[in-house]
């Protein structure tokens, strides 16, 4: 296949009757699949076929979805433009010149290019949103808790959802109807009612019922009704971006205004000091997920000779491609004997500072609005030499994932032919408000 949107095409059939019968949906290749291989982009697990389906995909299965195949992305969702997968990298259909973005730059790419009519990615730092954005399509992280991530083979457990990609909001917000609610394998998605009657997490009996999710109607929201809803613009992430992006963002903040919205300036202080935070969180949490890929617990064993350390050495550098490897060691480092205040507790502290602008934020307006991406979609091999411009490139999008919230990317307009996403941030479980306002920027 032209764009190598898939590592592996194998169709999986759905019950026959259900809410998305008749659709094909391609899911991101670190979401099990029982008896279809789940590579996660790397050589490590080349051969791992997992016994067991991802809650998502049972629920896929039960709606009466046809999976049509499992799609590329960034080894272990490590990477914005799916150019580190150990299958090659994906193109983006809209100009194959370029890169879809990433982790789920694969699934973006299936349904731009109609080779799938909906995809689940995954949405660790943007990981949705990001070529979302690059292939003009729709992606929802959802609030942390929303939807299981049973099944989601682990890179930052803290930060990461399961999250729908769509060629329309609706679309997008009904795959999201699907696959959210409680699920008793993941104790995350616990949602019980404190004193106070807001939601928690913490009390031992949980109640399914107060789930957000089990009376919700996502796509319903999608009424295009944007009057009234007071729109905070994130000053701070319009600073530094592409000047044709901007004005692609302004312009599309005009036609919400013209339908009745109001626009308010917000600053979030905490957001210059959010991608480090991030950072030093994800590498550190990925240094200890990725421990058991060893060749002996989990991943290929090469059948090397020596004593462990030397085995577990050789099979990990045989496994593991160039980014995986530094993100481990980083982490490593951040968590070591010394330095673990230095720089993980002071990422820790970083995230709760970003956590309060955001309520403050969300406190003078319902939704929050940014460009998705700061910049255009980079040509295919312009930005792997220089990962630190790379990381920056998640600026817009990884605040969300240090603060739980849910995001969307819609498609905003074009620069030079290529997509630009507006991204819209909600309160805690408050999709509805991001799904209304986002289909307001489609009508």
């Amino acid at each position: 296949m032209s764009l190598n949107a898939f590592i592996t095409e194998e169709a999986i059939e759905g019950d026959d009757d259900g809410a998305l019968s008749g659709k094909t949906v391609a899911v991101k290749d670190n979401i099990s699949t029982e008896g279809v291989r789940t590579t996660c982009g790397s050589a490590m697990l080349e051969s791992y076929v997992p016994p067991y389906d991802a809650t998502v995909v049972e629920r896929l299965k039960d709606a009466g979805a046809t999976i049509v195949g499992k799609a590329n992305m960034d080894e272990f969702g490590m990477g914005g433009t799916t150019e580190t997968s150990a299958y090659g990298p994906t193109k983006n259909p809209v100009d194959e010149a370029h890169v879809p973005g990433g982790s789920s730059g694969g699934s973006a790419a299936a349904v731009a290019a109609g080779e799938a009519d909906l995809a689940l990615g995954s949405d660790t730092g943007g990981s949705v949103r990001n070529p979302a954005a690059f292939c003009g399509v729709v992606g929802i992280k959802p609030t942390y808790g929303l939807v299981s991530r049973y099944g989601l083979v682990a890179y930052a457990n803290s930060l990461e959802q399961i999250g729908p990609i769509a060629r329309s909001v609706e679309d997008a917000a009904a795959l999201l109807d699907v696959i959210s609610g409680p699920d008793p394998r993941d104790s995350t998605t616990r949602f019980d009612l404190d004193d106070e009657g807001d939601g928690g997490s913490g009390d031992t009996a949980g109640d399914a019922a107060a789930h957000p999710a089990t009376d919700s109607n996502y796509a319903a929201a999608a009424d295009g009704d944007v009057a009234g809803t007071t729109i905070g613009v994130v000053t701070d992430l319009l600073d530094g971006a592409d000047d044709r992006v901007v004005e692609t963002f302004e312009a599309a903040l005009d036609d919400l205004r013209a339908q009745g919205a109001e626009t308010v300036e917000v600053s979030l202080d905490s957001v210059e000091h959010a991608v480090q935070a991030y950072y030093v969180i994800a590498m550190s949490e990925a240094s200890s997920n990725l421990a058991r890929f060893d060749g002996v617990r989990y991943g290929t064993s090469g059948g090397y000779e020596g004593n462990w350390n030397d085995a577990f050495a050789r099979a990990r550098e045989e496994g593991f491609g160039e980014e995986v490897k530094r993100r481990i060691l980083l982490g490593t480092y951040a968590l070591s004997a010394g330095y673990h205040d230095k720089y993980y507790k002071k990422a820790q502290d970083a995230r709760a500072w970003v956590k309060r602008d955001f309520d403050d934020a969300l406190d003078e307006a319902d939704v929050l609005a940014t460009p998705t991406m700061p910049v255009l979609p980079p040509r295919l091999g312009e930005s792997l030499d220089d990962p630190l411009q790379l990381y920056l490139m998640d600026a817009n999008t990884v605040p969300v994932n240090l603060a739980n919230l849910p995001a969307i990317s819609v498609p905003a307009g074009e620069v030079e032919g290529l997509p630009v996403g507006l991204q819209l941030i909600g309160p805690k479980f408050g999709e509805e408000a991001i799904v209304r306002a986002a289909s307001a920027v489609e009508a």
